[in-house]
């Protein structure tokens, strides 16, 4: 990303004529590894109580495995990418999910339709920037959206660096050619320019949001990484927290979005090594897993000073 594109964002976009005005970050206090935990298990119980609709923008090479991972956790979601019927679904739904896996130019159409009636109608939305980088036309759109308020950017170290202005860092295929180790400083950045929250996958997660500490995540399992559509699963999930708890609890979406697929996962890889099976045992954990199973098992660690 050109320099000027990570530059303070206190203006007016021409078509949600949304007023950005600085202010100083709310600082969160007393955030410790266990109520980082309890976060996230209270933000299932609360999904589950809501049931919220995700409004999808996707792959469409995931759609079916996307969609049953949500129902399996507790939600729903439904792919509407006509143009005419979608500012009255926004409206209908709780939230959006925009992924570039799959883009086409007439999808970004819809994508600038969908983030532009998402706003005016005070739905969060999550940007998945799939594969940025290595194509134009991916590039192009999630640069643009970029600047359009998402309230959670969800994408491996590949794509993180490359949106927060590391041009030189790009993808293998789907694949990130970095780690998320290398993250940390440039998801803070991104996270304080665009205030959104900020999900690095990888080997660690982490979580980046304005006043608050990184969040590293260790569960989880390399079997994530061999089945498709656990990916674009996370990204529906974080639209789905963000539509439970709404934008201003965007920290603790994402908290909850990288903690209760890592955990997920790491429980069925202890079923199953077969990518086959791995997709079922996937969406039989997502069923299964409780609020407790997120403090007990989930393994945290805080970093106070991304620098």
């Amino acid at each position: 990303m050109a320099k000027e594109q990570l530059q303070d964002m206190d203006d007016i976009s021409s078509d949600e004529m949304i007023v950005r005005k600085k202010k100083v970050p709310e600082k969160k206090t007393g955030v410790t590894a266990a109520s980082v935990l309890r976060t996230a298990a209270d933000a299932l119980d609360a999904l589950r109580a809501k049931r919220p609709l995700v409004h999808c923008i996707s792959e469409h090479a995931a759609a079916h495995f996307t969609a049953n991972a949500l129902l399996a956790l507790g939600g729903s979601s439904a792919v509407v990418e006509d143009m005419s019927e979608v500012p009255q679904f926004v409206k209908l739904a709780d939230s959006l999910l925009v992924n570039t896996g799959t883009v086409t130019k007439a999808q970004t159409e819809v994508m600038r339709a969908a983030v532009s009636h998402a706003n005016m109608n005070g739905k969060p939305w999550v940007l998945d920037p799939v594969a940025v980088g290595i194509l134009p036309l991916r590039t192009f759109i999630a640069k643009e959206l970029l600047r359009r308020f998402p309230a959670m950017i969800r994408g491996n170290a590949s794509e993180i660096l490359f949106l927060a202005g590391n041009e030189n860092s790009m993808c293998r295929g789907m694949e990130s050619t970095a780690s998320s180790d290398e993250t940390i400083v440039q998801a803070t950045r991104l996270a304080g320019v665009t205030r959104a929250a900020v999900l690095v996958t990888g080997e660690t997660d982490y979580v980046a949001g304005e006043g608050a500490p990184v969040v590293a995540i260790s569960n989880g399992s390399p079997m994530m990484s061999r089945v498709a559509g656990v990916g674009t699963a996370q990204g529906v999930f974080g639209a789905a927290f963000l539509g439970t708890l709404g934008s201003k609890a965007r920290w603790e979406a994402t908290l909850a979005t990288a903690l209760v697929t890592a955990v997920a996962g790491e429980i069925a890889a202890a079923k199953t090594s077969a990518p086959g099976s791995y997709q079922i045992a996937f969406l039989d954990a997502l069923a299964a897993i409780k609020p407790d199973d997120i403090v007990k098992r989930g393994h945290v660690k805080l970093i106070e000073r991304a620098s």
